[in-house]
């Protein structure tokens, strides 16, 4: 009875995320109160309140089930034994701009993130979320890019943190783009020669490289 019970307030928990998701897209975070969550998930407020503390709790709850979905999906390009870390990215990247457009659940977590989420005055929890977020994002694009450099798959002088604020940026920029404009352009269509032109970035833009280490100059040694 009682394991029943854990799984059936699972059951609910899950079920008010999903109610979260739903009603943060529709009327965006700062709009959106516990009270909307509860109607849309058919459950009372005192429910949401057992399983969240508050709506910025729910918040958290409903990104981390997202963002801990794909982090599992990138484990691969960070494993050090991958032999072909920088194909895992290319799959990994391609896969994340077409599961933008094909999977409602990450188009709507994607939608709040990018454009129905206010991170001023009351908000600012969710501000140092994303940023501790985006600090762990930037550390693991570092050191997937690392496991291709120790391939041979990208240049051995390429600067990892620059290369990885260039990435994240890159692909950030293009989910933000077409969310805004869905029409503009078949993401799922272009996503595979967007990536590819990511990595040729990586492999040969001078500006991602580290800084030639020059040895200092040594005197002329003096005539006989």
């Amino acid at each position: 009875m009682a394991r029943r019970t854990k799984e059936e307030a699972e059951i609910t928990r899950q079920q008010i995320l999903d109610s979260a998701e739903r009603v943060f897209a529709a009327k965006g975070v700062a709009r959106s109160t516990m009270a909307d969550i509860a109607a849309d998930a058919g459950v009372s407020r005192g429910a949401i309140y057992w399983h969240f503390t508050s709506k910025t709790d729910v918040f958290h709850a409903m990104f981390n089930r997202q963002h801990d979905a794909n982090k599992v999906v990138c484990a691969a390009a960070r494993n050090s034994a991958e032999t072909d870390p920088l194909g895992q990215m290319r799959s990994i990247l391609t896969h994340f701009l077409c599961k933008v457009v094909h999977d409602p659940q990450q188009r709507r977590v994607s939608e709040i993130l990018h454009h129905k989420c206010e991170l001023a005055g009351d908000q600012e929890d969710l501000r140092q979320h994303l940023q501790a977020t985006g600090d762990e994002i930037d550390q693991d694009i570092a050191l997937s890019l690392h496991n291709a450099v120790q391939r041979g798959q990208l240049p051995a002088d390429l600067d990892l943190r620059r290369a990885a604020i260039a990435m994240h940026a890159y692909i950030h920029g293009l989910i933000d783009n077409w969310l805004l404009r869905p029409d503009s352009y078949p993401l799922e269509r272009e996503a595979e020669h967007l990536v590819d032109a990511l990595l040729d970035m990586l492999r040969n833009s001078p500006a991602l490289r580290q800084p030639a280490q020059h040895s200092p100059c040594r005197p002329a040694p003096s005539a006989p």
